[in-house]
């Protein structure tokens, strides 16, 4: 296994490691700040303040709250709570199986925990149709995105989009970009649908 940060300078949370077998492209929910400061802008949240309240409030609340329906209620909401800290988005992967296909991952989890739950879609090479940059429209930005075209068995075409959640600047997708093409699409012409 080898790790590296192609685009170290301007976007550090990209890194591409390569196994004997596949490569993976990882984009962490961090980036740094537009402004030329260097600071870190986060995705998700660690430890507050609210955390370290919680368990004070409780065991202040505890001996005074005698019914059944207050203590369902406090589990529910503190239940509620743990799910959404440990519910924040990672980091986002593609995988490239040269001989088999793509696969696109979100990790879900803490930061101080790493991750908890892992939601991947694989798209068979045989399916897999282009793997393209595309733009939409997001408020009154322009976003760039990367998508995977997929043929379902009956015939219809689906877009899943890579980096769903993380959404990455234009330079991490060119590089995803152009290195699954030269992995997936080695010898196929770009434009072979337009050559007689």
């Amino acid at each position: 296994m080898r790790t590296n940060r192609p685009l170290l300078d301007t976007h550090p949370e990209f890194s591409v490691i390569e196994w004997p077998t596949f490569h993976e492209f990882r984009v962490e929910n961090w980036r740094l700040a537009r402004d030329g400061s260097g600071r870190i802008i986060r995705g998700t949240v660690t430890w507050t303040w609210l955390d370290l309240c919680i368990p004070l409030l409780l065991s202040f609340l505890w001996p005074r709250v005698g019914n059944s329906t207050a203590l369902v209620s406090i589990g529910v909401v503190l239940s509620i709570f743990a799910w959404s800290r440990c519910n924040q988005v990672l980091y986002e992967s593609v995988l490239v199986f040269p001989a088999l296909g793509i696969q696109l991952e979100t990790h879900y989890g803490h930061p101080s925990l790493g991750p908890l739950f892992v939601s991947r879609r694989f798209i068979h090479i045989s399916r897999l149709e282009d793997f393209v940059i595309h733009e939409g429209l997001r408020r009154w930005n322009v976003r760039y995105f990367l998508a995977a075209i997929k043929r379902s068995n009956n015939g219809s075409i689906l877009f899943h989009v890579a980096f769903e959640k993380i959404l990455p600047y234009f330079p991490v997708l060119l590089e995803v970009y152009t290195r699954v093409q030269s992995s997936v699409f080695p010898l196929q012409p770009r434009d072979s649908r337009e050559i007689p």
